[in-house]
């Protein structure tokens, strides 16, 4: 298997990881996300942090994906290599920052909720961690997925790395994914509405599909992977230097 294989390879896992790890994240964090009340009531612990630990997993995944790539899609563009990188991270960021939320709730109930002289008001900040991980969920998943799109997609399609239509239909989801946000950050609809979820298949078509053609396909023929880096020879070697010999 060549290097270039090998990183494709790493990189469609990392993309399918993401997904294997946060769809199922989502009904187990239900208790909490969909009930205000959790923090008082006998829970569901052990579910809510598992659906935490898939979160975590998700975060790294995210930052897997761009670190995997890089040697590369930085062949093509360092800058935009290195801005899916960075994007990857603030994204792994947001998502973790709502895993602390959430697992913060779960924190407050057994140690304050179970009590008969549970504090006043335990509910209202259960509810503004929660309110947390919705907004680092929209944001997250949602706005740094379309800049990710953004980067990696423009790199991908100037050097032909996988098909056209991949790229092209992240390039269709980005403006829907920014409009979807901004209409659920101004109160136009919910996260988690038809209409949202609608929105959203553009950009999760390509991040998937991404995934499965670099782990079962790689990467296309290119100029790009067959460019060859200096030798080290050649970059001592000018005038008036003579590369040494044994």
């Amino acid at each position: 298997m060549s290097k270039d294989r090998r990183v494709a390879l790493l990189g469609g896992i990392t993309y399918l990881i993401t997904f294997a790890a946060s769809i199922p994240a989502l009904p187990l964090l239900e208790p909490v996300t969909d009930h205000a009340d959790y923090v008082l009531g006998a829970g569901q612990d052990t579910q809510v942090v598992l659906g935490g630990v898939m979160e975590l997993v998700t975060a790294f995944a995210c930052v897997a994906t761009a670190l995997a790539l890089y040697p590369v899609t930085r062949r093509v563009s360092r800058t935009a290599a290195l801005g899916f990188v960075s994007s990857r991270l603030v994204e792994a960021g947001l998502i973790l920052t709502g895993v602390v939320s959430i697992l913060s709730v779960v924190t407050l109930r057994q140690d304050l909720g179970g009590s008969t002289d549970a504090p006043a008001g335990l509910t209202t900040v259960a509810q503004a961690l929660v309110d947390v991980r919705d907004w680092t969920f929209l944001f997250g998943p949602g706005i740094m997925s379309a800049i990710n799109a953004l980067f990696l997609g423009t790199v991908l399609y100037r050097a032909g790395l996988v098909p056209r239509w991949l790229p092209v239909l992240g390039f269709i989801g980005v403006p829907l994914m920014v409009a979807k946000c901004m209409v659920v950050a101004f109160g136009g609809m919910d996260d988690l509405s038809a209409v949202s979820l609608l929105l959203t298949l553009p950009i999760a078509a390509w991040e998937f599909g991404l995934g499965l053609w670099l782990t079962f396909k790689g990467f296309r023929p290119s100029p790009v992977l067959s460019r060859d880096t200096a030798p080290a020879r050649s970059r001592v070697s000018g005038p008036g230097v003579t590369p040494r010999t044994k």
